[in-house]
């Protein structure tokens, strides 16, 4: 049997305000993903653009798009499509149903061939470290279906979001295999170490892939990782911009989840999650 292989490139990038600029930057990773036989290119949070603590709503509402007519989306659609690579991006979306200005903070997910397959509404707001994300931004309300890859299905969530394990775990009884967490880790004491800390506790906990592209510069801390499901780390950037190719293995999802069963000594005639 021919062994099943998935191809990542994890982006790090250092968004600027200027979200013209940041789609630029982000059709070059494509291509350079594509031009290295990438099965998929995952960008980190705040991909269309930087939100200082200084932005006001109506600034932050004026750059936000409709999921309907985005630009942005578009154009990563047209080169996810051209250059034949899934694409999993965040941007800044505009919620037609509230008179409050407040924008969703969104993922979204490409096939191959530039299709919209799956959108992810950011759950948990960072209202937290003197943060308070919820003056701006509109919580989600639905946990998405993982999508379908070529080894197994993957789950997406955002930033925030790890520090809340029935998540990933949710997506994981739910068929996942890799779960995507696109990121904004800020930059602070022990924030590092939360950050790395919770991504293998998240691979390992539910033997799965984690591939959390995250922001460098301006408030945040770099670091992006790739993790597998015994918590190794296939990647780091540091704090530098780029992009990095990482090999994704079933019959290593499939080895771990034999030796470590975890997910199958939960006492679920005990104790259910409920979605």
């Amino acid at each position: 049997m021919k062994k099943k292989k998935f191809w990542s490139a994890i982006v790090q990038m250092k968004s600027s305000i200027n979200k013209q600029d940041n789609l630029l930057e982000s059709l070059k990773y494509i291509k350079e993903a594509s031009n290295k036989h990438a099965d998929y290119i995952f960008f980190p949070e705040f991909q269309m653009a930087f939100s200082p603590s200084t932005q006001t709503l109506d600034e932050l509402y004026n750059t936000a798009e409709l999921l309907a007519n985005s630009k942005f989306i578009k154009r990563i659609c047209q080169y996810s499509k051209k250059y034949k690579i899934g694409v999993v991006g965040t941007f800044f979306e505009r919620n037609p149903y509230n008179a409050d200005k407040k924008v969703f903070d969104t993922a979204f997910s490409t096939d191959k061939n530039g299709k919209i397959v799956s959108i992810y509404r950011k759950l948990h707001l960072y209202d937290a470290f003197g943060f308070k994300e919820s003056l701006k931004f509109s919580k989600g309300d639905k946990i998405p279906k993982p999508i379908t890859t070529t080894i197994g299905k993957m789950g997406l969530m955002i930033c925030y979001d790890i520090r809340f394990p029935e998540l990933s775990r949710i997506l994981t009884i739910n068929g996942s295999v890799i779960i995507v967490i696109p990121s904004g880790w800020v930059q602070g004491i022990m924030k590092e170490e939360h950050w790395i800390t919770m991504l293998k506790a998240r691979a390992m906990e539910n033997g799965v892939y984690i591939i959390a592209p995250n922001q460098v510069g301006n408030i945040f801390c770099g670091r992006s990782m790739v993790v597998d499901p015994l918590g190794s780390t296939l990647s780091d950037l540091g704090d530098k911009r780029g992009i990095e190719i990482v090999e994704i293995k079933r019959e290593r999802i499939d080895q771990v989840r034999k030796t470590l069963p975890l997910l199958k000594n939960r006492r679920t005639d005990i104790y259910k999650l409920i979605s």
